[in-house]
């Protein structure tokens, strides 16, 4: 899969095994970047979701390390 790669979000949420809200949630607080696709529209990269998921291990190692 290259990192070019424009995913919906609800190809988001099936590749995280989450609901549509919580990618939309994780959207909506500025925690995943999307590219605006018209007005009402967007597309996640595959290198921004990536990004994410790199963020989400780093947080979760430092409070499971008690960091």
């Amino acid at each position: 899969m290259s990192e070019e790669e424009m995913l919906t979000a609800d190809e988001v949420a099936k590749i995280m095994k989450v609901s549509i809200k919580t990618v939309r949630k994780w959207v909506q607080l500025g925690e995943l970047a999307t590219i605006p696709i018209g007005t009402r529209e967007y597309r996640i990269s595959r290198r921004d979701l990536n990004a994410f998921i790199e963020e989400q291990r780093k947080k979760r190692h430092q409070t499971d390390s008690g960091q």
